[in-house]
């Protein structure tokens, strides 16, 4: 019986006890919970910088005047058709400016032709090459880029006299010099791979052409080029920056 009574008074204090302490807890203020804060998500963007190489496509229109060699104007035609080549180059990039140096080469189908207003004969032009240097400037939005670019020019020409017979009455391979202006964008889709589109205009310096006999003589020829060309561009070095 003294054993029960002791359990009994044990069982009824801690009964007692059970709820002052509870009641004590709820009047202690919620101590707050320490967590790591989430670090910032780095933003992901694209760096225009290093060493490029690709290949382009696309059309070319050229108009070609010629001249006698006293100076009466033989009439103009263009020359139309497609090219397809390749560029080198070299970028840096400074905050969204983008500096750069390329080099491209291609090869050409442009030929067009217009009868003489001077002479009983068809003047016409083929261009199978023709190549840049240039400088360039650009503006980045991550990865877009809107660019510019200027330098030295050259075309390889062949220029024939054709009777109107159908017979040729003389020939010129000859190489003309110039300048070029160009306008673009280009797009990186992946890392490291971009796409664009590029329009460029070539301006010869006017050259005195001589032709082979039996037509013989001097022509002095005006050439410029509008050129539109897709571009595939491969950059090597990091695609990316992480900027938090």
């Amino acid at each position: 019986m003294k054993n029960l009574l002791l359990a009994t008074v044990s069982i009824v204090g801690l009964g007692a006890l059970v709820p002052a302490f509870g009641a004590d807890l709820t009047a202690q203020p919620a101590k707050p919970l320490y967590t790591n804060a989430p670090r910032p998500v780095a933003a992901a963007i694209y760096d225009w910088s290093g060493y490029n190489v690709g290949m382009n496509g696309g059309f070319g229109s050229s108009s070609n005047c010629w001249d006698s060699h006293g100076g009466k104007p033989e009439g103009c035609h263009d020359a139309t058709g497609g090219s397809v080549g390749g560029q080198i180059g070299y970028r840096w990039q400074t905050g969204p400016i983008v500096l750069g140096v390329e080099g491209q080469g291609n090869w050409a189908h442009l030929t067009g032709w217009n009868p003489s207003v001077a002479f009983l004969d068809i003047n016409q032009t083929k261009i199978d090459a023709f190549g840049l240097v240039t400088g360039q400037i650009g503006y980045a939005f991550d990865n877009v880029l809107l660019y510019a670019k200027g330098g030295a020019a050259v075309t390889s020409n062949t220029f024939r006299v054709i009777w109107t017979t159908g017979e040729l009455g003389g020939e010129s391979k000859h190489v003309l010099w110039g300048g070029a202006l160009a306008a673009g964008f280009e797009y990186g889709f992946a890392p490291n791979w971009s796409i664009g589109f590029e329009y460029a205009h070539l301006f010869m310096r006017p050259t005195m052409v001589g032709f082979t006999e039996p037509a013989g003589g001097v022509d002095r020829i005006r050439q410029d080029l509008d050129l539109m060309t897709a571009r595939l561009n491969y950059k090597f070095g990091g695609p990316i920056l992480l900027k938090y």
